[in-house]
């Protein structure tokens, strides 16, 4: 006998996808979530195309992944599709040493991120 099945922690017209440990820190990589919420897919995904943030690449990663999951494992419309929520969460922190005069050191902090992305059905496309 097996366990029953966990349910769904979002309703059934909302998809998410995650994107662990990206190389930045996350006060960078939320101007750049900030720019998306809100907005339809297409739109979204052409902002970040045509953004000059480095990052910028990597969300729309995700952000196409939260679409494919969505098309494919929940029978959502894609072109209905709007972006919910994209919010940052803090991941590791490297700690390099900078050496400097002296025989003194100082710290490097090199920070990674967490991205999450939800997108939802609009209701009239529903």
């Amino acid at each position: 006998m097996s366990k029953d099945k966990t349910p769904r922690a979002l309703s059934s017209d909302r998809c998410l996808a995650k994107s662990n440990n990206l190389r930045i820190s996350p006060q960078k990589l939320n101007l750049v979530a900030q720019s998306i919420r809100g907005l339809a897919v297409d739109k979204a995904l052409a902002e970040l195309q045509f953004s000059h943030k480095r990052i910028s690449g990597d969300v729309r990663k995700c952000l196409q992944s939260a679409i494919a999951n969505a098309e494919n494992n929940h029978n959502l419309d894609i072109d209905s599709l709007v972006v919910e929520q994209a919010f940052v969460g803090k991941g590791l922190v490297m700690k390099r040493m900078h050496t400097r005069g002296r025989g003194r050191s100082s710290r490097i902090l090199k920070p990674f991120s967490n991205l999450t992305i939800i997108v939802r059905q609009t209701e009239g496309a529903a």
